[in-house]
């Protein structure tokens, strides 16, 4: 049976960073203004005060120093808090597209492939721009590849599920090389008025090509096991959908953006996520202790030092467990291939590792690779 390589991957970065201080001092002001407009209310105990945020708090909790925004201006204006983002005709490629497009020739030129050499083309993410067409389609279109595409959604575990269908295709005969791409403007998403989780995102994206053994020619990383698991919980949670219109009462908007259980989802994914890591890799008749490295999903330092030391049975060195998170923040279904992009022309041919992603869902899918 043919096996999978993945030979190149592609990083998009936005131009504009928002630094922790910056978007601190939005939201305290955001929170100053809230707080001055409802005081006898809250003087007389019939509403609760906003508490201000603090670069110290962020860091603490997440690792997450800055992000990048595709509008850094709308984002950190307190009476807008969220990008805005031009309104684009029919004809005009969409902005996920011309993020997936800069990612893909990235990619490609890494693998020394062009676009027709692409056969199948994937858009994994956990926002798409709209049901139909397909930004898969579009993306392949006006990159001018493959044969076909389509869309998958997966939250946070995209790029892992995403991967999974490109091995099955080429394992299947379908397809000798699958691009995915996962755009994420998970700053569209965001409540940045909820101090618990306005600094958790940014946005980003990633591209990755997988080929079949007899395309790669003993470059790249070679696919040893993929596995997936899913397990439904209400504890992160986006309710934005096209039935909002008809919703007999309709929700709040804060209740149709991002919205977690932050201690209930480090209690639950951390444990869950270690767990299919080390058993996928036993079953492959492999040992964790010859990882060299761990590829995983930027959500929270805290949470991923606990998954890596599970994993490892030991405190995870910077080259075991490298971090993007300082720099990007939580890039959703990107997060795990930044990291690998990143970190991985270190590894010598023979070199174990994984990549992970995580979140929604719950929703999880281990990469199990070996350098070529």
């Amino acid at each position: 049976m043919t096996k999978a390589v993945i030979t190149g991957t592609g990083l998009y970065t936005p131009p504009d960073a928002i630094s922790n201080d910056e978007l601190v001092a939005s939201f305290n002001q955001y929170v100053s203004e809230y707080n001055d407009a409802h005081a006898a209310e809250i003087a007389a105990g019939d509403r609760e005060p906003l508490v201000p945020s603090s670069s110290e708090f962020i860091v603490k909790a997440s690792g997450i120093e800055s992000r990048y925004s595709v509008d850094k201006a709308g984002v950190l204006d307190p009476s807008c808090m969220r990008p805005r983002i031009r309104t684009r005709s029919n004809d005009e490629p969409s902005l996920m597209c011309e993020m997936s497009i800069s990612a893909a020739r990235e990619c490609l030129d890494r693998a020394g492939r062009e676009p027709d050499d692409v056969d199948a083309v994937l858009a994994a993410c956990s926002n798409l721009p709209r049901p139909y067409p397909a930004l898969a389609v579009e993306v392949q279109e006006h990159l001018g590849a493959g044969r076909f595409g389509f869309d998958m959604n997966v939250a946070c575990a995209s790029a892992a599920f995403g991967i999974q269908t490109a091995v099955n295709m080429i394992e299947g005969g379908s397809a000798e090389s699958v691009l995915m791409v996962n755009p994420e403007i998970c700053t569209a998403h965001l409540n940045f008025r909820d101090r618990d989780s306005h600094f958790i995102f940014g946005d980003v994206c990633t591209a990755v090509l997988v080929e079949s053994e007899e395309r790669a020619a003993g470059r790249g990383f070679n696919v040893l096991g993929t596995r997936l698991i899913t397990k439904f919980s209400n504890n992160i949670r986006n309710n934005f959908g096209f039935l909002n219109p008809s919703e007999t009462q309709p929700r709040p908007d804060y209740d149709r953006l991002f919205v977690q259980n932050g201690r209930r989802v480090f209690k639950d994914v951390g444990p869950m996520v270690a767990e299919l890591i080390a058993g996928h890799v036993g079953d492959l008749g492999l040992n964790t202790d010859d990882l060299r490295r761990l590829w995983l999903h930027q959500a929270n330092i805290n949470m991923n030092t606990l998954i890596a030391k599970r994993v490892l049975g030991h405190e995870p060195s910077a080259e075991e467990m490298p971090s993007v998170l300082h720099e990007f923040g939580n890039t959703s279904s990107a997060s795990p291939v930044i990291v690998f992009h990143r970190h991985h022309e270190d590894l010598a041919s023979g070199d174990l590792a994984v990549m992970c992603g995580f979140g929604a869902g719950y929703s999880a899918g281990s990469v199990v690779l070996r350098r070529a």
